[in-house]
């Protein structure tokens, strides 16, 4: 495996989060055109994303026992996210899971990995998490939707556990990121099954229904998640887990791109403080 660059390794990251704020909105699409439900959809995901990175890429999935943590991880973040939707909203989900996910990665990354934020990313940290607390609560209306629960907060709190557990592994272990993927992927779905098919997989089968799923499958999936794990063999944990933040903005873009959503002043400046840490915390360890 070819040696990734620091400067590659932003590149990857920063395309990875670019594609996954497309991905909400595909998957947005689909529940409005189709049947399928939350695990549904991500069950189709999965298996397409795995497809793609195994006819793409050539590389089946290794005999690795730390593939099933990694399966298991993404399983269970996604699972717990949409139950933190389900249970508190789409707003406090976001910015529990997307806010704690940093802090739990930078902790992690410190105690198993000796990896050391130094004071400009630490600053980056907390500017990134501020600016995703005051686009978040822009984004969101008043009403019962945008209340918090204990439960809610728990599962958001158990996703941001299992996306930086998934991250701090990858780390460690980036000698096949390509084989993680497909891997994480395979595992993933199955672990998903259970709970897809008691909403229902098998979507109707249109022209938009199908290029959505394989688009889903495609960027958002195989090729961020592709990318994702190759950055982890050249930055820190904590500094992809940052970057990855702008997903968040590239969503907020195509809520007003696509569905007409309102750009408030608290959305825009949320959005300027998180490109603005991710830019300098990309900057700074570049250099």
């Amino acid at each position: 495996m070819t040696q990734v660059s620091v400067r590659r390794g932003v590149l990857y990251v920063s395309v990875a989060a670019a594609a996954w704020g497309t991905g909400g909105a595909a998957g947005s699409l689909l529940f409005q055109s189709t049947s399928l439900g939350p695990f549904g959809v991500s069950l189709w995901r999965y298996l397409l994303g795995a497809l793609f990175l195994i006819t793409i890429v050539r590389r089946r999935p290794g005999t690795h026992s730390r593939l099933l943590l990694v399966g298991a991880g993404m399983a269970i973040y996604q699972t717990a996210y949409f139950g933190a939707i389900a249970t508190s909203g789409v707003a406090i989900a976001t910015v529990v899971t997307m806010g704690a996910t940093p802090l739990f990665t930078a902790v992690g990354g410190r105690l198993f990995l000796g990896e050391r934020l130094d004071r400009v990313g630490t600053s980056c940290v907390g500017a990134a998490m501020l600016g995703l607390v005051v686009l978040t609560a822009g984004s969101s209306g008043a009403g019962p939707e945008a209340t918090a629960t204990l439960a809610g907060v728990g599962l958001a709190l158990l996703s941001a556990a299992g996306y930086a557990a998934v991250t701090l592994h990858s780390r460690r272990h980036h000698d096949d990121p390509y084989g993680t993927a497909v891997g994480g992927f395979a595992i993933g779905a199955l672990c998903l099954a259970p709970f897809a098919m008691t909403e229902g997989i098998v979507p109707q089968v249109t022209l938009p229904t199908v290029a959505l799923l394989l688009y889903l499958g495609a960027v958002p999936t195989a090729l961020a998640y592709g990318l994702y794990f190759r950055s982890l063999s050249a930055l820190k944990a904590t500094t992809v887990s940052v970057i990855s933040l702008g997903e968040a903005v590239g969503a907020a873009a195509l809520g007003v791109l696509l569905f007409g959503e309102r750009l408030t002043a608290l959305t825009a400046a949320g959005c300027l403080v998180l490109l603005g840490a991710v830019v300098v915390l990309t900057v700074h360890e570049r250099g």
